[in-house]
């Protein structure tokens, strides 16, 4: 490499990270609904073995978690997704609310009337892109918002990318038998944190429109080519 040459790129570990970093597409984590149950199924019934296992902590079948998508109730739990350019749901992300008294082992935990359990489930296709934080992310500060300060996760010990952003955010992390159980203190709501989550609800319901309208668009001119 000559350093006196102006054309010629520096190509160092850096450079290329930060080209790297460009060239990832940016990650919008909305809040689903009724109308995304089937793009949900979709999602979960693509999971292989290794990934269900990881999920569910079981190997379920496709009965199974057809029930359990049916069985959601986007009322009383908040569901995020991630879709890709292609209008796609890569990132699911379950949260599920119970009553403190309902689960004595995290009462513990919490003075709070509630607490949350977060799942989340990543496409093959989409891994590396810093889906699951996001969604980890995303369910963080809702928690706040909905004045709930403790959110837990359960997995397998052996899930090395929930152990990761379990680690990253802070979790206390207990395992037992080849599991664990992780806890995350959250701070209580303030006006920025009410701000950022509508901003980001927004901007992700803009690109969701977005998508939606480019695929029907590419649908419709498909068929009229046909």
């Amino acid at each position: 490499m000559n350093p006196n040459d102006p054309n010629q790129k520096d190509d160092t570990p850096l450079d290329a990270t930060l080209a790297e970093a460009r060239s990832i597409p940016s990650v919008r984590v909305k809040e689903l609904a009724e109308r995304d149950r089937r793009r949900m199924l979709n999602h979960f019934l693509a999971l292989d073995q290794d990934d269900r296992l990881l999920r569910f902590g079981s190997v379920l079948p496709d009965e199974i978690i057809t029930t359990y998508v049916q069985k959601i109730d986007f009322a009383h739990d908040t569901v995020f997704g991630v879709y890709n350019s292609k209008f796609k749901l890569v990132g699911v992300g379950h949260l599920a609310f119970a009553a403190r008294d309902e689960r004595p082992d995290l009462s513990v935990a919490t003075t709070k009337d509630k607490v949350a359990e977060f799942g989340v489930s990543v496409s093959a296709s989409a891994r590396g892109l810093g889906v699951g934080s996001k969604l980890f992310e995303r369910a963080a500060i809702h928690c706040r918002n909905a004045d709930v300060d403790t959110l837990y996760m359960h997995c397998l010990s052996s899930n090395q990318t929930m152990m990761h952003i379990a680690k990253k955010a802070g979790m206390q992390i207990q395992r037992d038998y080849g599991e664990a159980d992780a806890y995350l203190q959250i701070p209580p709501a303030s006006p920025g944190s009410m701000l950022k989550e509508a901003v980001e609800e927004q901007v992700a319901s803009l690109d969701y429109a977005l998508k939606a309208n480019t695929r029907a668009a590419t649908k419709w001119l498909g068929n009229c080519l046909d």
